[in-house]
Formats: structure tokens, sequence, C-alpha cells
């Protein structure tokens, strides 16, 4: 992504920085601890890292078409449980990477262009700075269910905010 934009730029480096707190929260976790939830209901903290992963990955991938490595091509298709710290934060990492390296590449254009997605069986048509954006608005807003999660079973949590 090009600096000339410094709300973009910004925004986009906040969100690294947000990611960064969310490895850090999971990274000394235990399985028993991935396994922890708000409630019986709701995801467990490890399943919410993963679906955090998994968005990333199937929209960049799948929606979008572009390519991920081998990590996010898994994660992609990945169940949400069973992960260990170190799988998650490689997760994160690797999507991050992927995401990063195609922020870098396309230019207003690329942001235009759309992709056709079914929406309970409904077609519709969204721009890649859409996609982006829910793919942002997602993790922060599971960022935020990870962090209440840790903090009800007193797991120590640095989010911004």
């Amino acid at each position: 992504m090009s600096d000339e934009n410094f709300t973009l730029t910004t925004i986009y480096y906040n969100w690294k920085t947000y990611q960064e707190h969310i490895k850090a929260a999971i990274a000394p976790l235990t399985a028993e601890q991935l396994e922890l939830r708000a409630a019986s209901h709701l995801r467990s903290v490890g399943e919410l890292v993963a679906h955090i992963i998994g968005c990333r990955a199937g929209w960049f991938t799948y929606t979008m078409g572009e390519t991920g490595d081998q990590v996010v091509m898994q994660w992609r298709e990945k169940a949400e449980s069973g992960s260990t710290a170190a799988e998650l934060v490689e997760g994160l990492d690797a999507t991050w990477q992927m995401m990063a390296r195609c922020l870098e590449r396309w230019n207003d254009a690329d942001m235009q262009q759309t992709f056709q997605d079914d929406w309970d069986g409904k077609i519709v048509h969204l721009s890649r700075a859409w996609i982006v954006y829910h793919v942002m608005e997602h993790d922060l807003h599971h960022g935020g269910e990870l962090s209440l999660t840790l903090g009800i079973h007193n797991i120590p949590a640095d989010f911004p905010g």
C-alpha cells in the first residue's frame, strides 16, 4: 500500500498493531485455555482465533482469487477447533502477510473491482474495498469477543482501547 494516503496508512498500521495484540494474547495459552468460552454456546478462545484466520483466508483466496501459501490454504478449509497456540499464531502471521502483499500491490482501480458472492441465495457484487473493510471489521469484532472471553477467565490480554 502506498504511503501517499495518510488515512489508509494509519488504518492499516493500526490494524496490524491490533493483530499483534491478538498474537501476544494467545501465544502463551495452553490447550486448556484455548478451550475456554464466555458461555457454553459461544466459540472458545481457539475457535475465535481460528475463525478470524479462516475468514481472512476465505475472503482473500476464495472470493477474490488471491494466491495464498500452504498455511493460508490450509486455514481456508480448517475446522475451527483443535489448533495449538503456535498454529494459531502461524495462521495469523500467514494470513496477515498475504493480505499485506495484496494491499501493497492493489491500486485504486483494483479496489473498485467487484466480486460476485452468494448471500443466502441472493447474488451480490462486492468491491475489493468493501471486502477488505469487512475482513478488518470482522477481526475487530471477534478480537473484542476474544478480549472479553480472556478477561472473564482472568487471563491478561493487552488489547488497545
